[in-house]
């Protein structure tokens, strides 16, 4: 395996004892390059300006929010930086998500020590990492569209509501744009949040620009 141990990486993650073990990993691996950290999406993108960061191990979730929102941005200021989401959420629902957005690896923090090491030294040789459920994930997608692209998933009025969601309408202007009841449309949007699989308007404004042509 031919890798440069002058690689670049920058270790983000709101927990630094996750970000320590990071670090040792790197260690034993035999990386001399520099290693920035941070703690949330703000220092992220500050290290992303200001650093040549090679390979990005960052988290799916920090106190300030959902580091898919993120990761296009991260990509147009440093097209070349290679992403490894690292992440505790659940990688069968989340792995294609992160995907799309324009990471180049997911790995779950359940993984196995030899497992994480095996990832990075993926991302080193070929600046992708993928498990093999995220393997069988993409597969399934090739043979199932919905997979592939969420919003597939919803309905024509539901996908009429996620937009106005996305363009930064409430509930109430919403109703009143689409001559409906203020409950019908809530009750729509909680349909919408879990097919998608999501939390927020921001998760789903994000997957509308991701997937939306």
């Amino acid at each position: 395996m031919s890798i440069d141990i002058n690689t670049q990486f920058l270790l983000a993650d709101d927990h630094s004892l996750i970000r320590q073990a990071l670090s040792i990993l790197l260690e034993d691996i035999g990386i001399e390059g520099a290693v920035s950290q941070a703690s949330n999406l703000s220092q992220v993108m500050d290290v992303v300006k200001s650093e040549s960061i090679d390979i990005a191990i960052i988290d799916a979730h920090f106190p300030d929010g959902n580091s898919m929102t993120i990761i296009p941005e991260i990509k147009k200021i440093n097209p070349g930086v290679k992403i490894l989401v690292y992440t505790g959420v659940d990688e069968k629902a989340q792995s294609l998500k992160f995907i799309n957005a324009g990471a180049d690896g997911f790995l779950s923090k359940m993984a196995e020590e030899e497992e994480t090491k095996q990832a990075i030294l993926q991302m080193l040789e070929t600046g992708q990492y993928l498990s093999p459920i995220t393997q069988a994930l993409l597969m399934s997608a090739l043979q199932n569209p919905q997979l592939a692209d969420p919003l597939k998933t919803l309905t024509d009025r539901e996908l009429e509501i996620a937009e106005l969601y996305g363009q930064g309408l409430g509930n109430l202007e919403i109703a009143n744009r689409l001559s409906l009841k203020q409950n019908t449309v809530s009750t729509v949007k909680k349909r919408i949040f879990e097919k998608l699989n999501i939390e927020n308007i921001v998760e789903l404004a994000n997957l509308l620009k991701n997937y939306e042509n």
